[in-house]
């Protein structure tokens, strides 16, 4: 798994919060036959948007599903989190056990 970490990526979504929002984005990534690692939803302050974070492996199709995730009605931005590391999601999940 550390090499698989290594060649990682986390994109992080702002996105509506309302029902139907995941489903369209977790839908255009099975459509792609693009793999999610992990997912992490917090809601924003006021609760009308939420925070997405994905951590998928480096793949050839990365570009053009991010340019796929802009186009989705429900998200208003789309980056990528150089600055964290994948491995946070592993923290988490050893927090939550």
């Amino acid at each position: 798994m550390p090499n698989q970490m290594t060649h990682a990526t986390i994109l992080e979504l702002t996105v509506r919060n309302h029902p139907g929002t995941m489903s369209h984005i977790t839908g255009l990534f099975a459509r792609r036959a693009f793999n999610l690692e992990a997912i992490l939803v917090v809601p924003l302050p006021g609760g009308e948007n939420s925070r997405i974070l994905l951590h998928m492996a480096n793949e050839p199709k990365l570009e053009q599903v991010e340019r796929q995730l802009v186009k989705l009605h429900d998200v208003l931005s789309v980056r990528q989190r150089t600055d964290l590391a994948p491995d946070i999601f592993q923290q988490l999940a050893r927090t939550l056990a």
